[in-house]
């Protein structure tokens, strides 16, 4: 049987997408699984790139704060090098 084509999401179905997978991100972070975390964020990542600016806006803050913030902390791309225990 062949795989299942989706449309794109746009709109509210796009914005809800987002918030889902930031809700499970969040709720894989607290399960401590920090790899479905990360692949969950990235995927959440790229879906709020696409979002316009009023869309963005709909966003619950909390959610947008830890998706920007928290998440990037952990999981940014300058993570690397940036423990205390790194050199240079």
């Amino acid at each position: 049987m062949p795989a299942k084509k989706s449309k794109p999401l746009v709109g509210n179905a796009l914005v809800k997408e987002v918030c889902r997978r930031i809700r499970v991100a969040r709720t894989l972070w607290d399960q401590h699984k920090n790899a479905g975390c990360r692949n969950e964020r990235e995927r959440a990542l790229e879906l709020y790139e696409t979002l316009s600016e009023p869309q963005k806006e709909q966003i619950p803050q909390e959610l947008r704060v830890w998706l920007r913030y928290r998440s990037e902390k952990y999981f940014g791309k300058n993570r690397k090098g940036n423990g205390a225990n790194s050199k240079g």
